[in-house]
């Protein structure tokens, strides 16, 4: 039987549970003391009211600051939080055409695009064949060349048109 690891603790370490003989120190108004004995520096930050949080553990000796750990922790999380919420996620929207499809349907078709891509977004157009359809593939390039000059403005092509089973497929992403 071996013994379980010891559990991993995310985030700084803190107070007691740094490991070095000698730190950097650096204490709550942001002065740099240099390197300090840890005992003398966890003495400093006691008799402060505050917790020894190691800042940069790689380094040699480790940088560590004098703090409140609480209000640490909670301004990364805020900064977390905040970075999460700028985070634009791209998703990919599609279009369904067909070969024969009529102008005013391919401008409602086109009117959609234009907002995907205005929202951030990619396009995949998938362009189907049915039946006899088949037979006039050139139609389709033609129809995909078509909506290519239309969005040359606010979309560049991610993938030429290509072939999958009976549908011709490309991805437009927004510029």
């Amino acid at each position: 039987m071996r013994a379980a690891p010891p559990v991993q603790k995310d985030g700084p370490r803190i107070n007691e549970e740094i490991r070095s003989r000698e730190v950097q120190l650096i204490d709550q108004t942001g002065h740099n003391h240099g390197v300090t004995d840890f005992n003398a520096a966890l003495a400093m930050a006691q008799e402060a009211g505050l917790d020894l949080v190691e800042i940069s553990p790689n380094n040699t000796p480790p940088v560590v600051k004098i703090l409140d750990y609480g209000k640490y922790k909670y301004q990364a999380q805020k900064k977390a939080a905040e970075a999460r919420k700028k985070q634009k996620v791209v998703e990919v929207k599609e279009i369904k055409l067909r070969p024969m499809i009529d102008d005013h349907d391919y401008d409602v078709k086109m009117r959609s695009m234009q907002r995907f891509f205005e929202e951030g977004d990619k396009v995949k157009i998938t362009l189907r064949f049915r039946g006899r359809e088949m037979a006039h593939q050139e139609l389709g390039t033609q129809l995909l060349e078509r909506v290519k000059v239309d969005t040359s403005k606010m979309a560049k092509v991610e993938s030429e048109p290509r072939f999958e089973g009976r549908q011709m497929i490309m991805i437009l992403a927004p510029r």
